[in-house]
């Protein structure tokens, strides 16, 4: 599942932007005077745009004339748009470690994936583990790493493609505890890591853990 702006094809990227710069919203000749497209066009743009909630129809604004429908971009929309959270993670785990130690940031970070897991709804409840590793693959791949179910040996395990942290875990590794502890408290299982990208493999594997 591909995310960000680059999901979306070039007309409705840049009308999503005219959106973000916009504080009143958009009125559908405003897009097409902007982005030179036809109403048609702008019409069936913002269609798809609201279904999958990165645009949103908003009260008209009074001119004292017939009242002129506006669109604006929702919350969901804005996080489409990238943001350099990297750097600023990077520097405050240093900072973190210098102050407290590894042993003490590596029990935080299992903290944060419990917490973040907390906030969630947990994995549906499944007789065997095909299920679960379906689930926990489905809700990876929604957060952004290109996460799949795959059978090996006999095995069911989730393959991500994508490690969402990937550049913050080259400079301290310990932030796939994060994972490990997201993962097995979003599924109440113990969960390993099989294979990971920081040691060159092409994918993060994780399998079950017998009980």
């Amino acid at each position: 599942m591909t995310h960000g702006l680059l999901r979306l094809g070039g007309t409705q990227q840049r009308l999503l932007r005219q959106l973000l710069m916009s504080a009143g919203g958009c009125t559908v000749e405003d897009l097409c005077l902007r982005l030179k497209i036809t109403h048609n066009s702008v019409r069936q743009h913002l269609t798809a745009l609201i279904s999958h909630q990165y645009a949103e129809r908003v009260d008209a604004i009074a001119t004292g004339g017939r009242p002129q429908t506006r669109y604006a971009i929702t919350m969901t929309g804005r996080e489409l748009f990238p943001r350099n959270y990297g750097a600023i993670a990077g520097a405050l785990l240093t900072r973190l470690e210098s102050h407290l130690g590894s042993n003490a940031v590596a029990e935080l970070l299992v903290e944060l994936g419990g917490t973040v897991a907390a906030s969630q709804v947990p994995l549906p409840v499944t007789k065997d583990d095909e299920g679960l590793i379906k689930a926990m693959a489905e809700r990876l791949d929604s957060l952004g790493y290109e996460a799949v179910p795959a059978r090996s040996n006999g095995e069911w395990q989730v393959e991500a493609f994508n490690c969402v942290f990937h550049a913050l875990a080259k400079q301290n590794p310990q932030v796939c505890k994060f994972d490990l502890a997201y993962m097995e408290a979003v599924s109440g299982k113990k969960v390993a890591l099989t294979a990971c990208m920081l040691h060159g493999e092409h994918v993060c594997r994780f399998r079950i853990k017998p009980d």
